[in-house]
């Protein structure tokens, strides 16, 4: 793993959260440490990579099961076109049909972020990640007896309602066991998972439709009910490879409960450090507990905080061009070289995600050890998938178009880890507990609208769009990643301007 430049000094977190300062205050005191209070590093830098062995690994497994699906569903629009056996000829759906569902996946998604965010502060994070993988790969596994569009329709929805805090759980989670600065990596380094479950679900789509017709079913509905078992199984490991929480919140009562305390004895994992490696990352940590208590009135002014919207904007953008790609890459790769057989579509995507991965881990460690350099690296990424989507879009040859969607998947790397990390950079100092997770409930949420849109509005949803290559589809996403990259410049130029503490 690579290992972090920054080390905190944490006593002087604490005496900021306490006396009320603001953030530009903060990072005047951070600058200001004497070498008395700086932690051992290299202890500190063990210490990590001691928690990545235990942890990342956990949330990679996590995060590639959950984002499987959304991929699985994208190819399944092709999966056996050939035969007439792909999921909308099964189905008999038209286009509006097959924008509707994936619309109504994010829908959940949005409604539902920020009430299970918030949940998972009250109760075993552990827990509640695993809770979320389970009832996904159960309605996943649901998916192969569809039989028609309504069905379609409320299983999309309960999807999206039950993987709902995903994301966002995650990054609560990793604020619980690591300081903002060695925070973009460690969420770039799960994040791989979404891009290399995106390549998987081309390369296993391929292998299923293979079996198509099997004992009567199509290749996609032995992919999903396969895909839902083995969800249902990682789910259940979790309780007892994710660790819960490094230190016990102050909020939390020893609970009497006979169920809840053999619940407990069963399902807490080992502590990943020994004695003395706790007591040094408790050190280094400790101001992330000071405001775990919290009520409504957090929760309202965070949600007046004006700082809160460019991040979501910024997320809306970004998060709206992955998951448009990531739904219609096989259907942009079919319609620019249709003499493509369905397996070649399928094998074809995997690529696109590959390049992605690359893009995670040469650009998010320069993210991390530059701070101050985030809204910078995070536009230049943008650019990138602009310059891939312009490519994709004008280009002449039908593989030059098809590089454009490696460009663009290149760019896409590293945008979302930057986002999160920065969001929590900037709400975790004066809101604390409460902050990191809401922050990261709602720049997810509401920032998956630009999903809605990319799917709903673009692409399948738009069907006059379909003769012209999806030139238009493309060029809006253009713009809606030229709106993310007004809205980083917007939140450098207002981050450090907040309210005072009253």
């Amino acid at each position: 793993m690579v290992q972090s430049d920054v080390d905190i000094d944490m006593s002087s977190t604490q005496k900021i959260n306490s006396e009320g300062q603001n953030y530009e205050s903060f990072q005047d005191e951070e600058s200001s440490l004497t070498e008395q209070e700086v932690l051992d590093k290299k202890k500190l830098d063990k210490i990590y990579r001691k928690l990545d062995y235990r942890i990342i690994p956990a949330l990679w497994c996590l995060y590639f099961l959950e984002s499987f699906g959304s991929s699985a569903y994208g190819l399944t629009l092709t999966m056996n076109a050939d035969q007439g056996h792909s999921l909308g000829q099964k189905l008999q759906l038209t286009a509006k049909d097959i924008s509707t569902a994936s619309a109504l996946y994010y829908v959940g998604y949005i409604i539902f972020d920020v009430p299970m965010n918030l949940i998972m502060t009250r109760v075993s994070p552990q827990s509640w990640l695993a809770r979320i993988i389970i009832t996904v790969g159960l309605v996943y596994s649901f998916y192969h007896i569809l039989t028609n569009n309504q069905g379609l329709f409320a299983v999309r929805f309960i999807s999206g309602l039950v993987g709902a805090g995903t994301w966002p759980g995650m990054s609560y989670y990793i604020s619980l066991w690591y300081p903002n600065e060695r925070s973009t990596r460690r969420i770039g380094y799960y994040f791989t998972a979404a891009q290399i479950s995106a390549a998987v679900a081309g390369l296993v789509s391929a292998g299923f439709q293979k079996i198509d017709g099997v004992r009567g079913y199509s290749g996609w509905q032995w992919m999903y009910l396969s895909y839902g078992v083995i969800t249902i199984a990682c789910g259940i490991s979790l309780l007892w490879w994710l660790p819960d929480r490094p230190f016990k919140p102050e909020h939390e009562v020893e609970s009497s409960n006979k169920l809840m305390y053999w619940y407990r004895k069963i399902f807490t994992s080992p502590f990943p450090l020994n004695d003395e490696e706790r007591e040094l990352h408790r050190k280094d940590l400790q101001s992330r507990y000071k405001l775990i208590k919290w009520g409504w009135k957090d929760v309202f002014m965070i949600l007046t905080d004006l700082r809160i919207w460019p991040l979501i904007i910024m997320y809306f953008g970004v998060v709206g061009t992955g998951f448009g790609l990531a739904v219609f890459g096989s259907t942009i790769i079919s319609v620019n070289n249709p003499s493509l057989t369905s397996i070649q579509v399928s094998l074809l995507y995997a690529p696109i995600w590959l390049f992605d991965l690359g893009g995670i881990l040469i650009l998010t460690p320069f993210a991390d050890r530059n701070k101050k350099l985030r809204p910078y690296i995070f536009s230049f990424a943008c650019g990138i998938i602009i310059c891939g989507l312009f490519v994709t879009t004008f280009a002449k040859g039908k593989w030059s178009r098809y590089g454009g969607l490696l460009i663009s998947g290149f760019g896409l790397g590293p945008t979302v880890p930057i986002c999160m990390s920065w969001a929590a950079e900037i709400f975790g100092p004066r809101y604390g507990d409460v902050g990191t997770a809401v922050t990261a409930a709602l720049v997810s949420g509401l920032g998956n609208l630009g999903s809605v849109t990319a799917t709903y509005a673009l692409y399948s949803g738009w069907p006059d769009d379909a003769s012209r290559l999806y030139r238009d589809s493309n060029m809006m996403l253009v713009v809606m990643l030229g709106a993310s990259i007004i809205a980083a410049a917007v939140c450098e130029l207002i981050k450090n301007k907040v309210r005072q503490v009253k």
